[in-house]
C-alpha cells in the first residue's frame, strides 16, 4: 500500500508540475510563433514568385548596350502583363535564373495581355542563340526596331523601316569620325563634358567618338573641328568579327552597317528558301520551330522532304541596342521569336554608378 506523501513532498511535487506545465506552454507558444513566421515567409515567397511570373519582374542593366537611354546599373520594373505573361516552361527555382530541373519542359501558353510588342518598344526577352530551354536562356534588353511584317534595311549605319528612315530616339549613339584642325588635340575630358565618349585615335588628328546626334551637332559646331562623319564600314567590306558572331544570321551578310531589305517573319508567312537566304532563315526553321533542316548542293530538305518553301509558325522581331556600335543584337544573331519575349521595360526604379546612387534616374519612365 502506497504511503501518503507529507505536506512538504506534496508542495515540491506541485511546484515541479507547475514548472513543467509552464515550460510546455512556453514551448507551444515558441513553436506557434516559429510556425507563424515560417508560414508567413513561405506565403510571401509564393506570392512574390507569382507576381514575378505573371505581373512584373525586376531587371538590372549589366552592359552599356542601351546607353544613353538606359544606363549600366539601372534597375528596371518589367511588365509581364503588357504582352501577356508566359505560364512556366520548366520546374525552376523562383528568382534564380537558370536554376531548373534538367530535362523538364512543361507545356506552356501565353496568357492574354494588353497588346502585342509595338515598334520601338524597349523589351526584355530570352536571347535566342543560346542552346538551352527557352526560359533558361539569358535575359536581354533591346529596342524592338521592327515588328512582324515590317521591311528593314540598314544603309551606311542608317536604319530604314518600310522604306523610310527610322525614328531616331534621342538616346541612340553611334561612332563618328572627327577630324580636328592642324595641331589641335581632342581630349576625352572635353568629349565627356558634352556627353560623348572618345573611343580612339587614328592619325592626322582624327578621332573616333561615340555620341548621340544632338552631341554630334554640338561637336560639329566647334571651330576647331575640320570634318565629321559617321564611321561606316562600306558595303561589301567584310567584318570577320561580325560574320563569325553567334548564330547563323550574320553569315548572310558582310558587316552590320549594311543590310539589304528583309521582311521580318510573321506567323503564316510563306517564304521561299534558297542558297542566297539560307542563313537568314536557318535558325528559324531549325532551332526555333524545331524542324530537321539540311541541304545537299542546291536542294533543301525539311523533315526529310525536298522543298523550296516554308510557312512561318510564329511572329518575330528585330531588336537593336540604342548604343548601336556597342550592342550585340539582331544584326548579329537574327530575329527574336515571340515565344522568347518576356515583357516590356516600364520604369527605372533605382540606379547606381559604381554603388553611388543616381537619384535623378529613380522612378523615371522608360520610352
Amino acid at each position: 500500500m502506497e504511503e501518503n506523501k507529507n505536506p512538504e513532498e506534496q508542495g515540491l511535487s506541485s511546484y515541479w508540475k507547475k514548472r513543467k506545465d509552464k515550460k510546455e506552454e512556453e514551448n507551444k507558444k515558441a513553436k506557434s510563433w516559429l510556425r507563424e513566421w515560417v508560414d508567413a515567409i513561405v506565403f510571401a515567397f509564393i506570392a512574390a514568385a507569382i507576381l514575378r511570373a505573371f505581373l512584373f519582374g525586376s531587371y538590372k542593366i549589366p552592359t552599356p548596350s542601351m546607353e544613353k537611354t538606359l544606363m549600366t546599373g539601372d534597375l528596371l520594373i518589367v511588365s509581364n502583363v503588357t504582352y501577356g505573361p508566359r505560364t512556366p516552361m520548366g520546374l525552376c527555382v523562383p528568382f534564380l535564373q537558370g536554376w531548373c530541373v534538367p530535362g523538364v519542359q512543361l507545356p506552356w501558353t501565353r496568357l492574354p495581355g494588353f497588346r502585342d510588342v509595338e515598334r520601338n518598344d524597349i523589351f526584355v526577352f530570352n536571347v535566342p542563340w543560346e542552346v538551352k530551354p527557352v526560359s533558361q536562356k539569358t535575359n536581354y534588353i533591346k529596342r524592338a526596331v521592327a515588328i512582324p511584317g515590317d521591311t528593314i534595311s540598314i544603309q551606311d549605319k542608317i536604319l530604314y523601316i518600310n522604306g523610310e528612315k527610322s525614328v531616331q530616339h534621342e538616346g541612340v549613339q553611334r561612332h563618328y569620325v572627327v577630324r580636328m584642325a592642324e595641331r589641335v588635340r581632342l581630349s576625352n575630358a572635353k568629349m565627356e563634358s558634352v556627353g560623348g565618349e572618345l573611343i580612339g585615335y587614328t592619325n592626322n588628328n582624327t578621332y573616333v567618338v561615340n555620341m548621340t546626334d544632338d552631341v554630334a551637332a554640338t561637336v560639329g559646331s566647334w571651330a576647331e573641328v575640320d570634318t565629321m562623319f559617321l564611321n561606316v564600314t562600306p558595303e561589301g567590306s567584310v567584318d570577320r568579327n561580325y560574320v563569325q558572331s553567334q548564330g547563323d544570321f550574320s553569315r548572310a551578310f558582310s558587316n552590320s552597317d549594311q543590310l539589304p531589305e528583309i521582311v521580318i517573319p510573321f506567323e503564316g508567312q510563306e517564304i521561299q528558301i534558297n542558297n542566297d537566304n539560307w542563313f537568314i532563315y536557318k535558325d528559324i526553321i531549325e532551332r526555333y520551330e524545331k524542324n530537321e533542316l539540311r541541304r545537299e548542293g542546291g536542294t533543301i530538305f525539311i523533315n526529310g522532304e525536298e522543298t523550296n518553301s516554308y510557312t512561318i509558325k510564329q511572329n518575330y522581331y528585330f531588336a537593336m541596342g540604342d548604343n548601336r556600335d556597342n550592342s550585340q543584337d539582331s544584326r548579329f544573331w537574327g530575329f527574336v521569336p515571340s515565344d522568347h519575349v518576356i515583357g516590356k521595360a516600364s520604369i527605372v526604379w533605382f540606379s547606381t554608378d559604381n554603388w553611388v546612387p543616381r537619384f535623378e534616374r529613380i522612378f523615371t519612365m522608360i520610352d
